[in-house]
């Protein structure tokens, strides 16, 4: 429980330290092929925003932004490099043919709406950006719906840390349950956009 609060008092006086430029900048990483845990960005500056030292509605619009840039970042080097060119320097980030596989798989089966719901699903939001520049879906559509899942993603986390104040376990237990309640919404969504593709 102790480390548990000097984790977060450390994320809390980073994220402080560092300011909007400094959530921008790591959500960016958290969105390219340096994955950085968007909890503990978000979550932090939303108790930062509680704690009156930061705006909520900012902290929220630099984090959604961020993530645009680094999902924007992956698809056109995807787009631009192709697939033999990311498979055969992605194991100096920690990506390979499989989660490559893995992340076409989820394109070709849930379309370009993948990279709205993608956005919302642990370890596939880092990568779904990939699949879609491979298939070079329309720029435009791609900031849409990427602007879209990353910005209710970003906002549940500033929330739950504005909600939640500084009560670790609390965010710990919510954080949880959250996003199994996110990932059922997600499902919902998708069938319903697969059925109306389809018919």
């Amino acid at each position: 429980m102790e480390l548990l609060h000097q984790i977060i008092d450390f994320l809390v006086q980073t994220i402080g330290s560092l300011g909007y430029i400094g959530i921008f900048l790591l959500m960016f990483l958290e969105s390219s092929f340096f994955p950085f845990p968007s909890e503990v960005v978000m979550i932090p500056a939303g108790y930062l925003a509680y704690k009156g030292e930061m705006n909520l509605y900012l902290a929220i619009a630099m984090g959604s932004f961020g993530s645009l840039a680094g999902a924007l970042f992956n698809y056109y080097l995807s787009r631009t490099l192709g697939r033999k060119v990311l498979l055969k320097y992605g194991h100096y980030v920690f990506f390979d043919e499989k989660k490559l596989q893995k992340m076409e798989t989820f394109f070709a089966s849930h379309g370009e709406i993948s990279t709205f719901n993608g956005r919302l699903i642990p370890v596939v939001r880092q990568h779904i950006s990939l699949p879609a520049g491979l298939a070079q879906m329309h720029v435009l559509k791609f900031s849409l719906y990427t602007t879209l899942g990353a910005g209710i993603w970003v906002s549940i986390l500033a929330l739950l840390g504005y909600i939640l104040g500084n009560q670790g376990e609390l965010i710990k237990e919510y954080l949880q349950s959250i996003t199994i309640i996110t990932l059922g919404i997600i499902s919902l969504f998708s069938i319903i956009y697969i059925k109306r593709q389809n018919s």
